[in-house]
């Protein structure tokens, strides 16, 4: 009979699963495991990643599922019942409670349940020396998951097509799009949703906090081949030839701000400075930007956007000039 689980827990059942049903049938195991064969097949690519400190290719798990069949080959320890040291399980309780904390990364509740089972077997010491006091009955109460991340991560679990709104800083701009999900990510500390957007005709990133609204749809997320299995699109940031490019020099003193913003320098100056160019997408959008930088960037080209700076300088001088009369 097919039982469902937390994806959590299957995956930390999977190995031992395999290794007691050897050259079971994908098909037979992803419906044992209450999962579609395509999910069974993104849980045996994650476990594929997984494995001993170390993490060199000898130390990860090594699954062999290139045909019908699925058989472990090294289970690097998945086999065997796991002992924690307090050390260990308070390492693991951080890293639960930030995963929980990252919208779409992990279902919350199965991160708390987690989360709890790992403190009752620990004990008392793993949960003082990981930060958390708890209530007075000693559980943490998650934080409530938004129903635009709830929708997403339903999507991804079930394969299903999405509708999003969504707000486009390097435009400045929001749209609608219908996007075939492939999976979360977690990039700089920021959750994103990697898809294949229909309308672009491309895989592209939508940060979770800037997902607006999503809507479930009951048809398939079918994401070209090419789309899957490659980092090539994680970029957040892409050179599209078809935006308008800014032509910037920055001073010598704010040079974090190439490393806050996507700019591809070109030349650095006898004073230090640095000619940048940077693509964007809203001329009003970056005339903003480069007004908020102040003295530390100076506008080269294009001319519309030199003389909508200059404007808008200049009618900020103005609008100084008539407070103090």
């Amino acid at each position: 009979m097919s039982v469902r689980v937390s994806r959590l827990t299957r995956l930390l059942n999977m190995v031992p699963y395999f290794m007691a049903n050897p050259g079971i049938s994908k098909e037979e195991a992803a419906q044992e495991l209450g999962v579609t064969v395509p999910n069974l097949m993104k849980d045996l690519d994650q476990l594929w990643v997984c494995g001993l400190p170390g993490y060199s290719p000898g130390d990860l798990i090594d699954l062999s599922f290139d045909e019908d069949t699925v058989t472990v080959v090294f289970s690097a320890g998945m086999d065997r019942p796991l002992r924690l040291t307090s050390t260990e399980a308070t390492v693991l309780l951080v890293a639960l409670r930030s995963l929980a904390e990252m919208p779409g990364m992990v279902d919350p509740t199965a991160a708390h349940g987690a989360i709890a089972k790992i403190e009752a077997a620990a004990g008392n010491a793993a949960r003082v020396a990981s930060g958390d006091r708890g209530d007075a009955d000693g559980a943490s109460a998650p934080a409530p998951e938004s129903m635009v991340v709830t929708t997403v991560r339903s999507a991804l679990q079930r394969d299903h097509a999405l509708r999003l709104t969504y707000y486009s800083a390097s435009r400045d701009t929001v749209s609608e799009r219908v996007v075939d999900p492939i999976r979360s990510l977690l990039v700089d500390d920021q959750s994103y949703l990697q898809a294949w957007c229909r309308q672009a005709e491309g895989v592209r990133l939508f940060r979770f906090d800037r997902i607006d609204g999503a809507v479930e749809l009951d048809e398939a997320s079918v994401p070209p081949a090419q789309a899957l299995g490659t980092d090539t699109h994680l970029e957040l940031f892409s050179d599209d030839a078809a935006l308008p490019q800014a032509h910037l020099r920055i001073s010598a003193a704010h040079g974090w701000i190439l490393d806050n913003y996507p700019m591809v320098p070109v030349q650095t100056l006898p004073d230090g400075s640095v000619e940048v160019t940077m693509r964007y997408g809203s001329l009003e959008w970056m005339a903003r930007l480069v007004l908020g930088f102040g003295s530390a960037a100076t506008v080269i080209g294009p001319t519309d956007l030199v003389e909508t700076v200059r404007d808008r300088a200049r009618a900020a001088l103005a609008a100084y000039d008539a407070l103090e009369v």
